[in-house]
C-alpha cells in the first residue's frame, strides 16, 4: 500500500551558495535526499546537537528497516533502483520517456515528480520541475554569471543571492530565502577572508519547508 504522507522538507545548500539536495519526509520521519536531477542520494534520519541550533550532522543516521529494489524483470531505465524505503514508494519513468526524464523518479508516495526538457533551457534539462505541487525554478543561461544554475524559487518562495556585481567574496552566496535575510560576516585569517553568518540560524523554516544553507 502506497503512503500518502511524503512532502518536501528540506532544501539544503553547500557552502551557503550551490544547491545540494532536496529532502522529503515519510510517514515514517525518514528523510530521503535526492539530487536535482531525480536521484535518490542518501536516507536515514538527522543526528541534532542539543547545545548548538546552528550544528546538524551533514550525513543521515542510516535507515534499518525495509528496503527493496526494482529486479531484472524491470524496465531498463530503474532496473536496480530503489522501489520502497519503508511505507515510501517510487515509481520512475521509463526508459522510453524523454531522455531527460528516463530512469529518473517520478513517484515518490503520491507526490508526483516532473523535469525540465533540454528544450527549455540546456542549463536546466533533466533537473526537477515539480515535486508535487511545489513548482522548483533556477536561473538559466541568460541571467548574471554568479547566478547561473543556481536554485531560484521552490514554490511561492523566491531565493536570491549576491551576483558578479557586489563583493567578491560574498558572491554567490545566498541574499534572501522568502523574506528571510541573510547577514554574513568577513574575518581576516592572517592569510585571507573567510565568510560566516552573522546572525541567526542556519536552518529557517519558510512557507513550510527548512532550508539549510550549510556553509
Amino acid at each position: 500500500m502506497l503512503a500518502d504522507a511524503q512532502k518536501l522538507n528540506q532544501v539544503s545548500f553547500l557552502r551557503a551558495s550551490d544547491f545540494a539536495w532536496f529532502s522529503l519526509t515519510t510517514d515514517q520521519n525518514i528523510l530521503i535526499r535526492i539530487s536535482d536531477d531525480g536521484r535518490i542520494l542518501e536516507f536515514g534520519t538527522e543526528q541534532a546537537s542539543i547545545y548548538n541550533r546552528n550544528y546538524i550532522a551533514q550525513k543521515l543516521l542510516p535507515y534499518q528497516g525495509a528496503i527493496n529494489y526494482y529486479d531484472d524483470r524491470a524496465d531498463s531505465a530503474f532496473k536496480g533502483k530503489i522501489k520502497n524505503i519503508g511505507t515510501c514508494y517510487f515509481t520512475y519513468y521509463l526508459s522510453s520517456d524523454y531522455p531527460d526524464k528516463a530512469g529518473k523518479i517520478k513517484t515518490a508516495g503520491k507526490l508526483y515528480f516532473d523535469y525540465y526538457r533540454n528544450l527549455d533551457d540546456p542549463l536546466t534539462g533533466g533537473r526537477i520541475k515539480n515535486i508535487g505541487f511545489d513548482m522548483i525554478t533556477y536561473f538559466n543561461s541568460f541571467d548574471n554569471e554568479a547566478l547561473k544554475g543556481k536554485l531560484k524559487s521552490v514554490g511561492t518562495t523566491t531565493i536570491q543571492y549576491y551576483s558578479s556585481f557586489d563583493d567578491p567574496y560574498l558572491k554567490g552566496k545566498l541574499k534572501s530565502i522568502g523574506t528571510y535575510r541573510y547577514e554574513w560576516m568577513k574575518t581576516f585569517s592572517g592569510k585571507d577572508f573567510y565568510v560566516s553568518l552573522k546572525t541567526g540560524f542556519q536552518r529557517q523554516w519558510i512557507n513550510g519547508i527548512t532550508y539549510v544553507p550549510q556553509y
